[in-house]
C-alpha cells in the first residue's frame, strides 16, 4: 500500500466544495457559526469522502478494464484498505453528526444510507440522478438540522439544490451522445433559482438578530456551489482515453477523447463519483 496514493482515491482536490451545503442549510435558518455547525461540516466531509473510497472499491472491476491507473487496479491501495477506509468515515461522519444534536444525527444515516445505495447500486440505473439529487439535499439539510429544528426556510433552498443536482448528473450523463436540450435548461434554471434564493436580501431569524455574517456566507456558498457542479460537469481529465471514431463524408478513422465518467461538484455528480 502506497500513502501517497491515499489522496488520489480520497480525491482530496475536491474536498473544498464539501463545507459550502452545511454551511448554506445552517445559514438559511438563520443561525450563526456554531460548534454545531462545525461538527455538521466534520460529518459531511468524512461522509464525503467515505462515498469517494466506497465509489472506486464499488468499482475496482471496470477500473482494471477501463482506469488501470487508479489506486485500487494498479495495487497501490489494497480492495480491502479502501472498504475499510469508507466504513471507518461512515462511523466517524455519524459520530460527529450525534455531536451536533440528535436532528443531525437523523440526517445523517439518512445521508450515509444515500451514499452507499448510490455507489452500490442506484448510480447505474436511471434513479442515478435521483439519488445523487437526494444526497446533495440532505447535505444542505444536515447544516439546517445542526441549528434546531428544520423548517421551510432550508426546505426551499434543498429542494433548489437537488433539481439542479438532478438537472447536472441527467446531462453529465449524455454529454457525450447528446440528447433533449430539456436537461439542460432545467439545470440552467435551477441555477438561476439558486442563485435568486442565495442574493435576496436575508431577513434576520431568530438566533440571529442582525442577520449579518454567517447568512452572507452561507448564500455565497450556496451560489457558488452551483457554479461548481456546472464547471466541473466536464468529463475527469484522468478519465479521457483516446479512441477511433469515424466521421465526415469520408469514413475515415479519426482520433477523438471519450470519457469514461464525469464528475461534477462536491463530490461528484456522475455516474461514478457521489457529490453529496
Amino acid at each position: 500500500m502506497t500513502l501517497s496514493a491515499w489522496p488520489e482515491l480520497l480525491r482530496i482536490s475536491a474536498l473544498f466544495t464539501v463545507p459550502g451545503d452545511a454551511l448554506a442549510g445552517a445559514a438559511a435558518e438563520g443561525a450563526r457559526f456554531s460548534r454545531s455547525t462545525a461538527y455538521a461540516i466534520g460529518a459531511s466531509l468524512c461522509l464525503y469522502e467515505a462515498g469517494m473510497a466506497l465509489n472506486d472499491w464499488a468499482d475496482r472491476e471496470e477500473d482494471a478494464r477501463d482506469r488501470p491507473h487508479r489506486p485500487i487496479p494498479s495495487g497501490r491501495i489494497g480492495a480491502g484498505a479502501a472498504l475499510g477506509a469508507s466504513v471507518a468515515l461512515t462511523g466517524a461522519g455519524l459520530a460527529l453528526a450525534s455531536r451536533a444534536g440528535g436532528r443531525a444525527l437523523g440526517v445523517s444515516v439518512a445521508l450515509a444510507a444515500t451514499v452507499w445505495s448510490y455507489d452500490l447500486y442506484w448510480k447505474h440505473t436511471p434513479a442515478g440522478p435521483a439519488a445523487m439529487a437526494a444526497a446533495r439535499s440532505l447535505d444542505l439539510l444536515l447544516g439546517a438540522a445542526s441549528t434546531g429544528p428544520v423548517t421551510r426556510r432550508a426546505l426551499v433552498p434543498a429542494a433548489l439544490l437537488g433539481a439542479h443536482t438532478y438537472a447536472v448528473t441527467t446531462v453529465s450523463r449524455h454529454e457525450t451522445q447528446g440528447g433533449s436540450v430539456r436537461a439542460p435548461l432545467a439545470a440552467l434554471a435551477a441555477t438561476a433559482l439558486i442563485s435568486a434564493w442565495g442574493l435576496r436580501p436575508h431577513t434576520p431569524g431568530p438566533q440571529s438578530p442582525d442577520g449579518l455574517d454567517f447568512a452572507h456566507v452561507g448564500s455565497y456558498a450556496q451560489v457558488q456551489n452551483g457554479r461548481d457542479q456546472q464547471n466541473q460537469a466536464r468529463p475527469a481529465i484522468e478519465d479521457m482515453r483516446p479512441k477511433v471514431a469515424y466521421g465526415g463524408s469520408g469514413g475515415s478513422p479519426r482520433h477523438a477523447a471519450e470519457p469514461q465518467s464525469v464528475t461534477a461538484g462536491r463530490g461528484g455528480v456522475s455516474p461514478r463519483t457521489p457529490r453529496m
